[in-house]
């Protein structure tokens, strides 16, 4: 079943939990709905189940204007991040309860029901477990029958808020595997609501970002990492380091670095916004005199490794930027917005370096990517990823 979500607005009291918001799904597709608490991904996961009412727009189930519909009438399928389950009821009984509970007409015979139960409890591969009660089961098998029981009245839509999030980091990133395996086999939509981007860009075919009520972007896992559409997203979507600087003339100078951004060649001292994947940093000993630029600076950020943190094959670097790289007569925007910048590099590199907590590095952008603030507009004017310095 494909949705199509129209102009959805919806308020709390003065708060705007959504403003305009459009999106199309896909028949069979798994879609992940991320974001950070407050920008509205579970208020609209609730109004597509028809849990909560928009306050405008409108939803579309394959065509079909679901916006008046009952929820018990959209034939869809509700997973909670704290299950939900009966405690009072075996797991064969929590997922019974759906079928057991349609009207007479439609209530499928004991027979039926006992079949269909083991079914789903094969295929969720907890069978074994039918006759015991949820607080008998660890909280990774108590969410498999939490979805097994969302299954059983063969939802045409399958939505699941933060299903895994009240589990621990092992547990939830075996399911979240786990869910992808059955996805591809049942092929039923899916919206799973996540603040986890991890969990987002390993399991779903496709990605909305959502902040303060909007869509930010919407793309596979690879187009939202590549190709992130605001500050907002690439922020958000992993480690990143965050400079301030100023565009002109197709360059940005940066912590006393001149990056090329041709694609600003148009720029006049605007603002400008940097931003640095840890492992796009190379970093190397600092050497006085050497790799200076026409000024006289390096090439690159010097910095004081504070502290060094090696595990497994990944050396993560907490460094602090030394007063230097600001030229004379900058103004405060010239500085990074944190004071440590993290840099990553193989372990094994760091050891071969020889590298000690408070010595004096350089650390230069291998890739960035810039945005620049209009002058008149005060939006973003452009993007572009550069590599080396002038």
């Amino acid at each position: 079943m494909s949705i199509e979500v129209r102009n959805v607005s919806k308020k709390f009291g003065e708060f705007h939990a959504l403003r305009d918001v459009s999106l199309d799904i896909a028949s069979g597709e798994l879609i992940a709905l991320l974001g950070p608490s407050g920008c509205g991904k579970t208020t609209l996961l609730r109004i597509i189940a028809g849990l909560e009412t928009a306050d405008a727009g409108s939803i579309l189930f394959s065509g079909e204007d679901t916006t008046e519909l009952h929820v018990r009438e959209r034939q869809v399928g509700f997973v909670f991040q704290h299950y939900a389950l009966f405690r009072h009821m075996t797991v064969f009984e929590n997922v019974a309860f759906g079928l057991r509970v349609k009207p007479r007409g439609q209530r499928p015979s004991e027979t039926e029901i006992k079949k269909k139960v083991h079914d789903l409890l094969n295929l969720v591969q907890l069978d074994w477990l039918a006759d015991r009660f949820p607080s008998q089961l660890s909280g990774g098998q108590r969410q498999r029958i939490a979805l097994a029981r969302a299954l059983a009245v063969e939802p045409k839509v399958l939505l699941l808020d933060e299903p895994f999030g009240a589990l621990d980091a092992k547990v939830r990133k075996e399911l979240r595997r786990w869910l992808r395996r059955l996805h591809d086999e049942l092929h039923v939509t899916s919206i799973f609501v996540t603040h986890d981007q991890e969990e987002a860009l390993e399991v779903a075919d496709r990605v909305v970002l959502m902040n303060s009520g909007k869509v930010e972007q919407v793309g596979s896992p690879q187009q939202v990492w590549d190709h992130p559409a605001s500050p907002f997203v690439y922020g958000f979507l992993g480690d990143v380091n965050l400079f301030h600087g100023r565009a002109h003339e197709g360059e940005v100078l940066l912590e006393g670095m001149h990056l090329k951004s041709p694609q600003h060649a148009d720029a006049q001292n605007a603002k400008a916004f940097a931003y640095v994947r840890p492992h796009d940093l190379d970093v190397r000993r600092y050497a006085a005199g050497q790799g200076l630029d026409a000024a006289g600076r390096p090439r690159g950020i010097v910095v004081q490794l504070s502290r060094a943190i090696v595990v497994g094959p990944i050396a993560r670097l907490e460094l602090i930027p030394v007063d230097d790289n600001k030229p004379a007569g900058a103004g405060e925007d010239l500085v990074s917005q944190d004071s440590i910048i993290e840099a990553q590099i193989p372990a094994q590199q760091y050891r071969d370096m020889g590298f000690r907590e408070g010595e004096t590095l350089v650390v230069t952008p291998r890739r960035a990517r810039v945005f620049v603030e209009g002058a008149a507009a005060g939006a973003e004017a452009g993007e572009t990823y550069l590599d080396g310095l002038v």
